[in-house]
């Protein structure tokens, strides 16, 4: 059975802030990075690499904070970032609340869906 997962993508000027999660299991996967890919389809190709791992496409809630410079390269030359086939982004609304990870920080305003 394929599980539906809810990703949401937190972007400040001091990092980038990644939370997956599975109604059915909780946390599936966090990730804290820096701001600034050193490759512009970086974030794409990790978020379609989630997308082939679950075997469909992602839907990423996006919130980037507005003292984040967009000229900071995370989305490549583009202002938004690139979406495929596999990746299409969307506003924040709330996750589960089950089964959450351990370690690497506090993810409590992600989880709320806002900063």
């Amino acid at each position: 059975m394929i599980r539906t997962w809810q990703s949401k993508l937190h972007v400040t000027q001091h990092e980038v802030k990644l939370l997956v999660t599975c109604p059915e299991q909780g946390d599936v996967l966090k990730a804290r990075l820096p701001p600034h890919a050193r490759h512009p389809r970086a974030l794409l190709t990790l978020l379609e690499g989630l997308s082939l791992y679950n075997g469909q496409p992602q839907r990423i809630a996006l919130h980037v904070d507005e003292r984040f410079r967009l000229t900071a390269g995370l989305f490549g030359d583009e202002l938004w970032p690139g979406e495929s086939p596999l990746v299409q982004y969307d506003i924040a609304h709330r996750a589960s609340q089950c089964g959450r990870l351990s370690g690497i920080g506090d993810f409590r305003a992600l989880r709320r869906g806002s900063p």
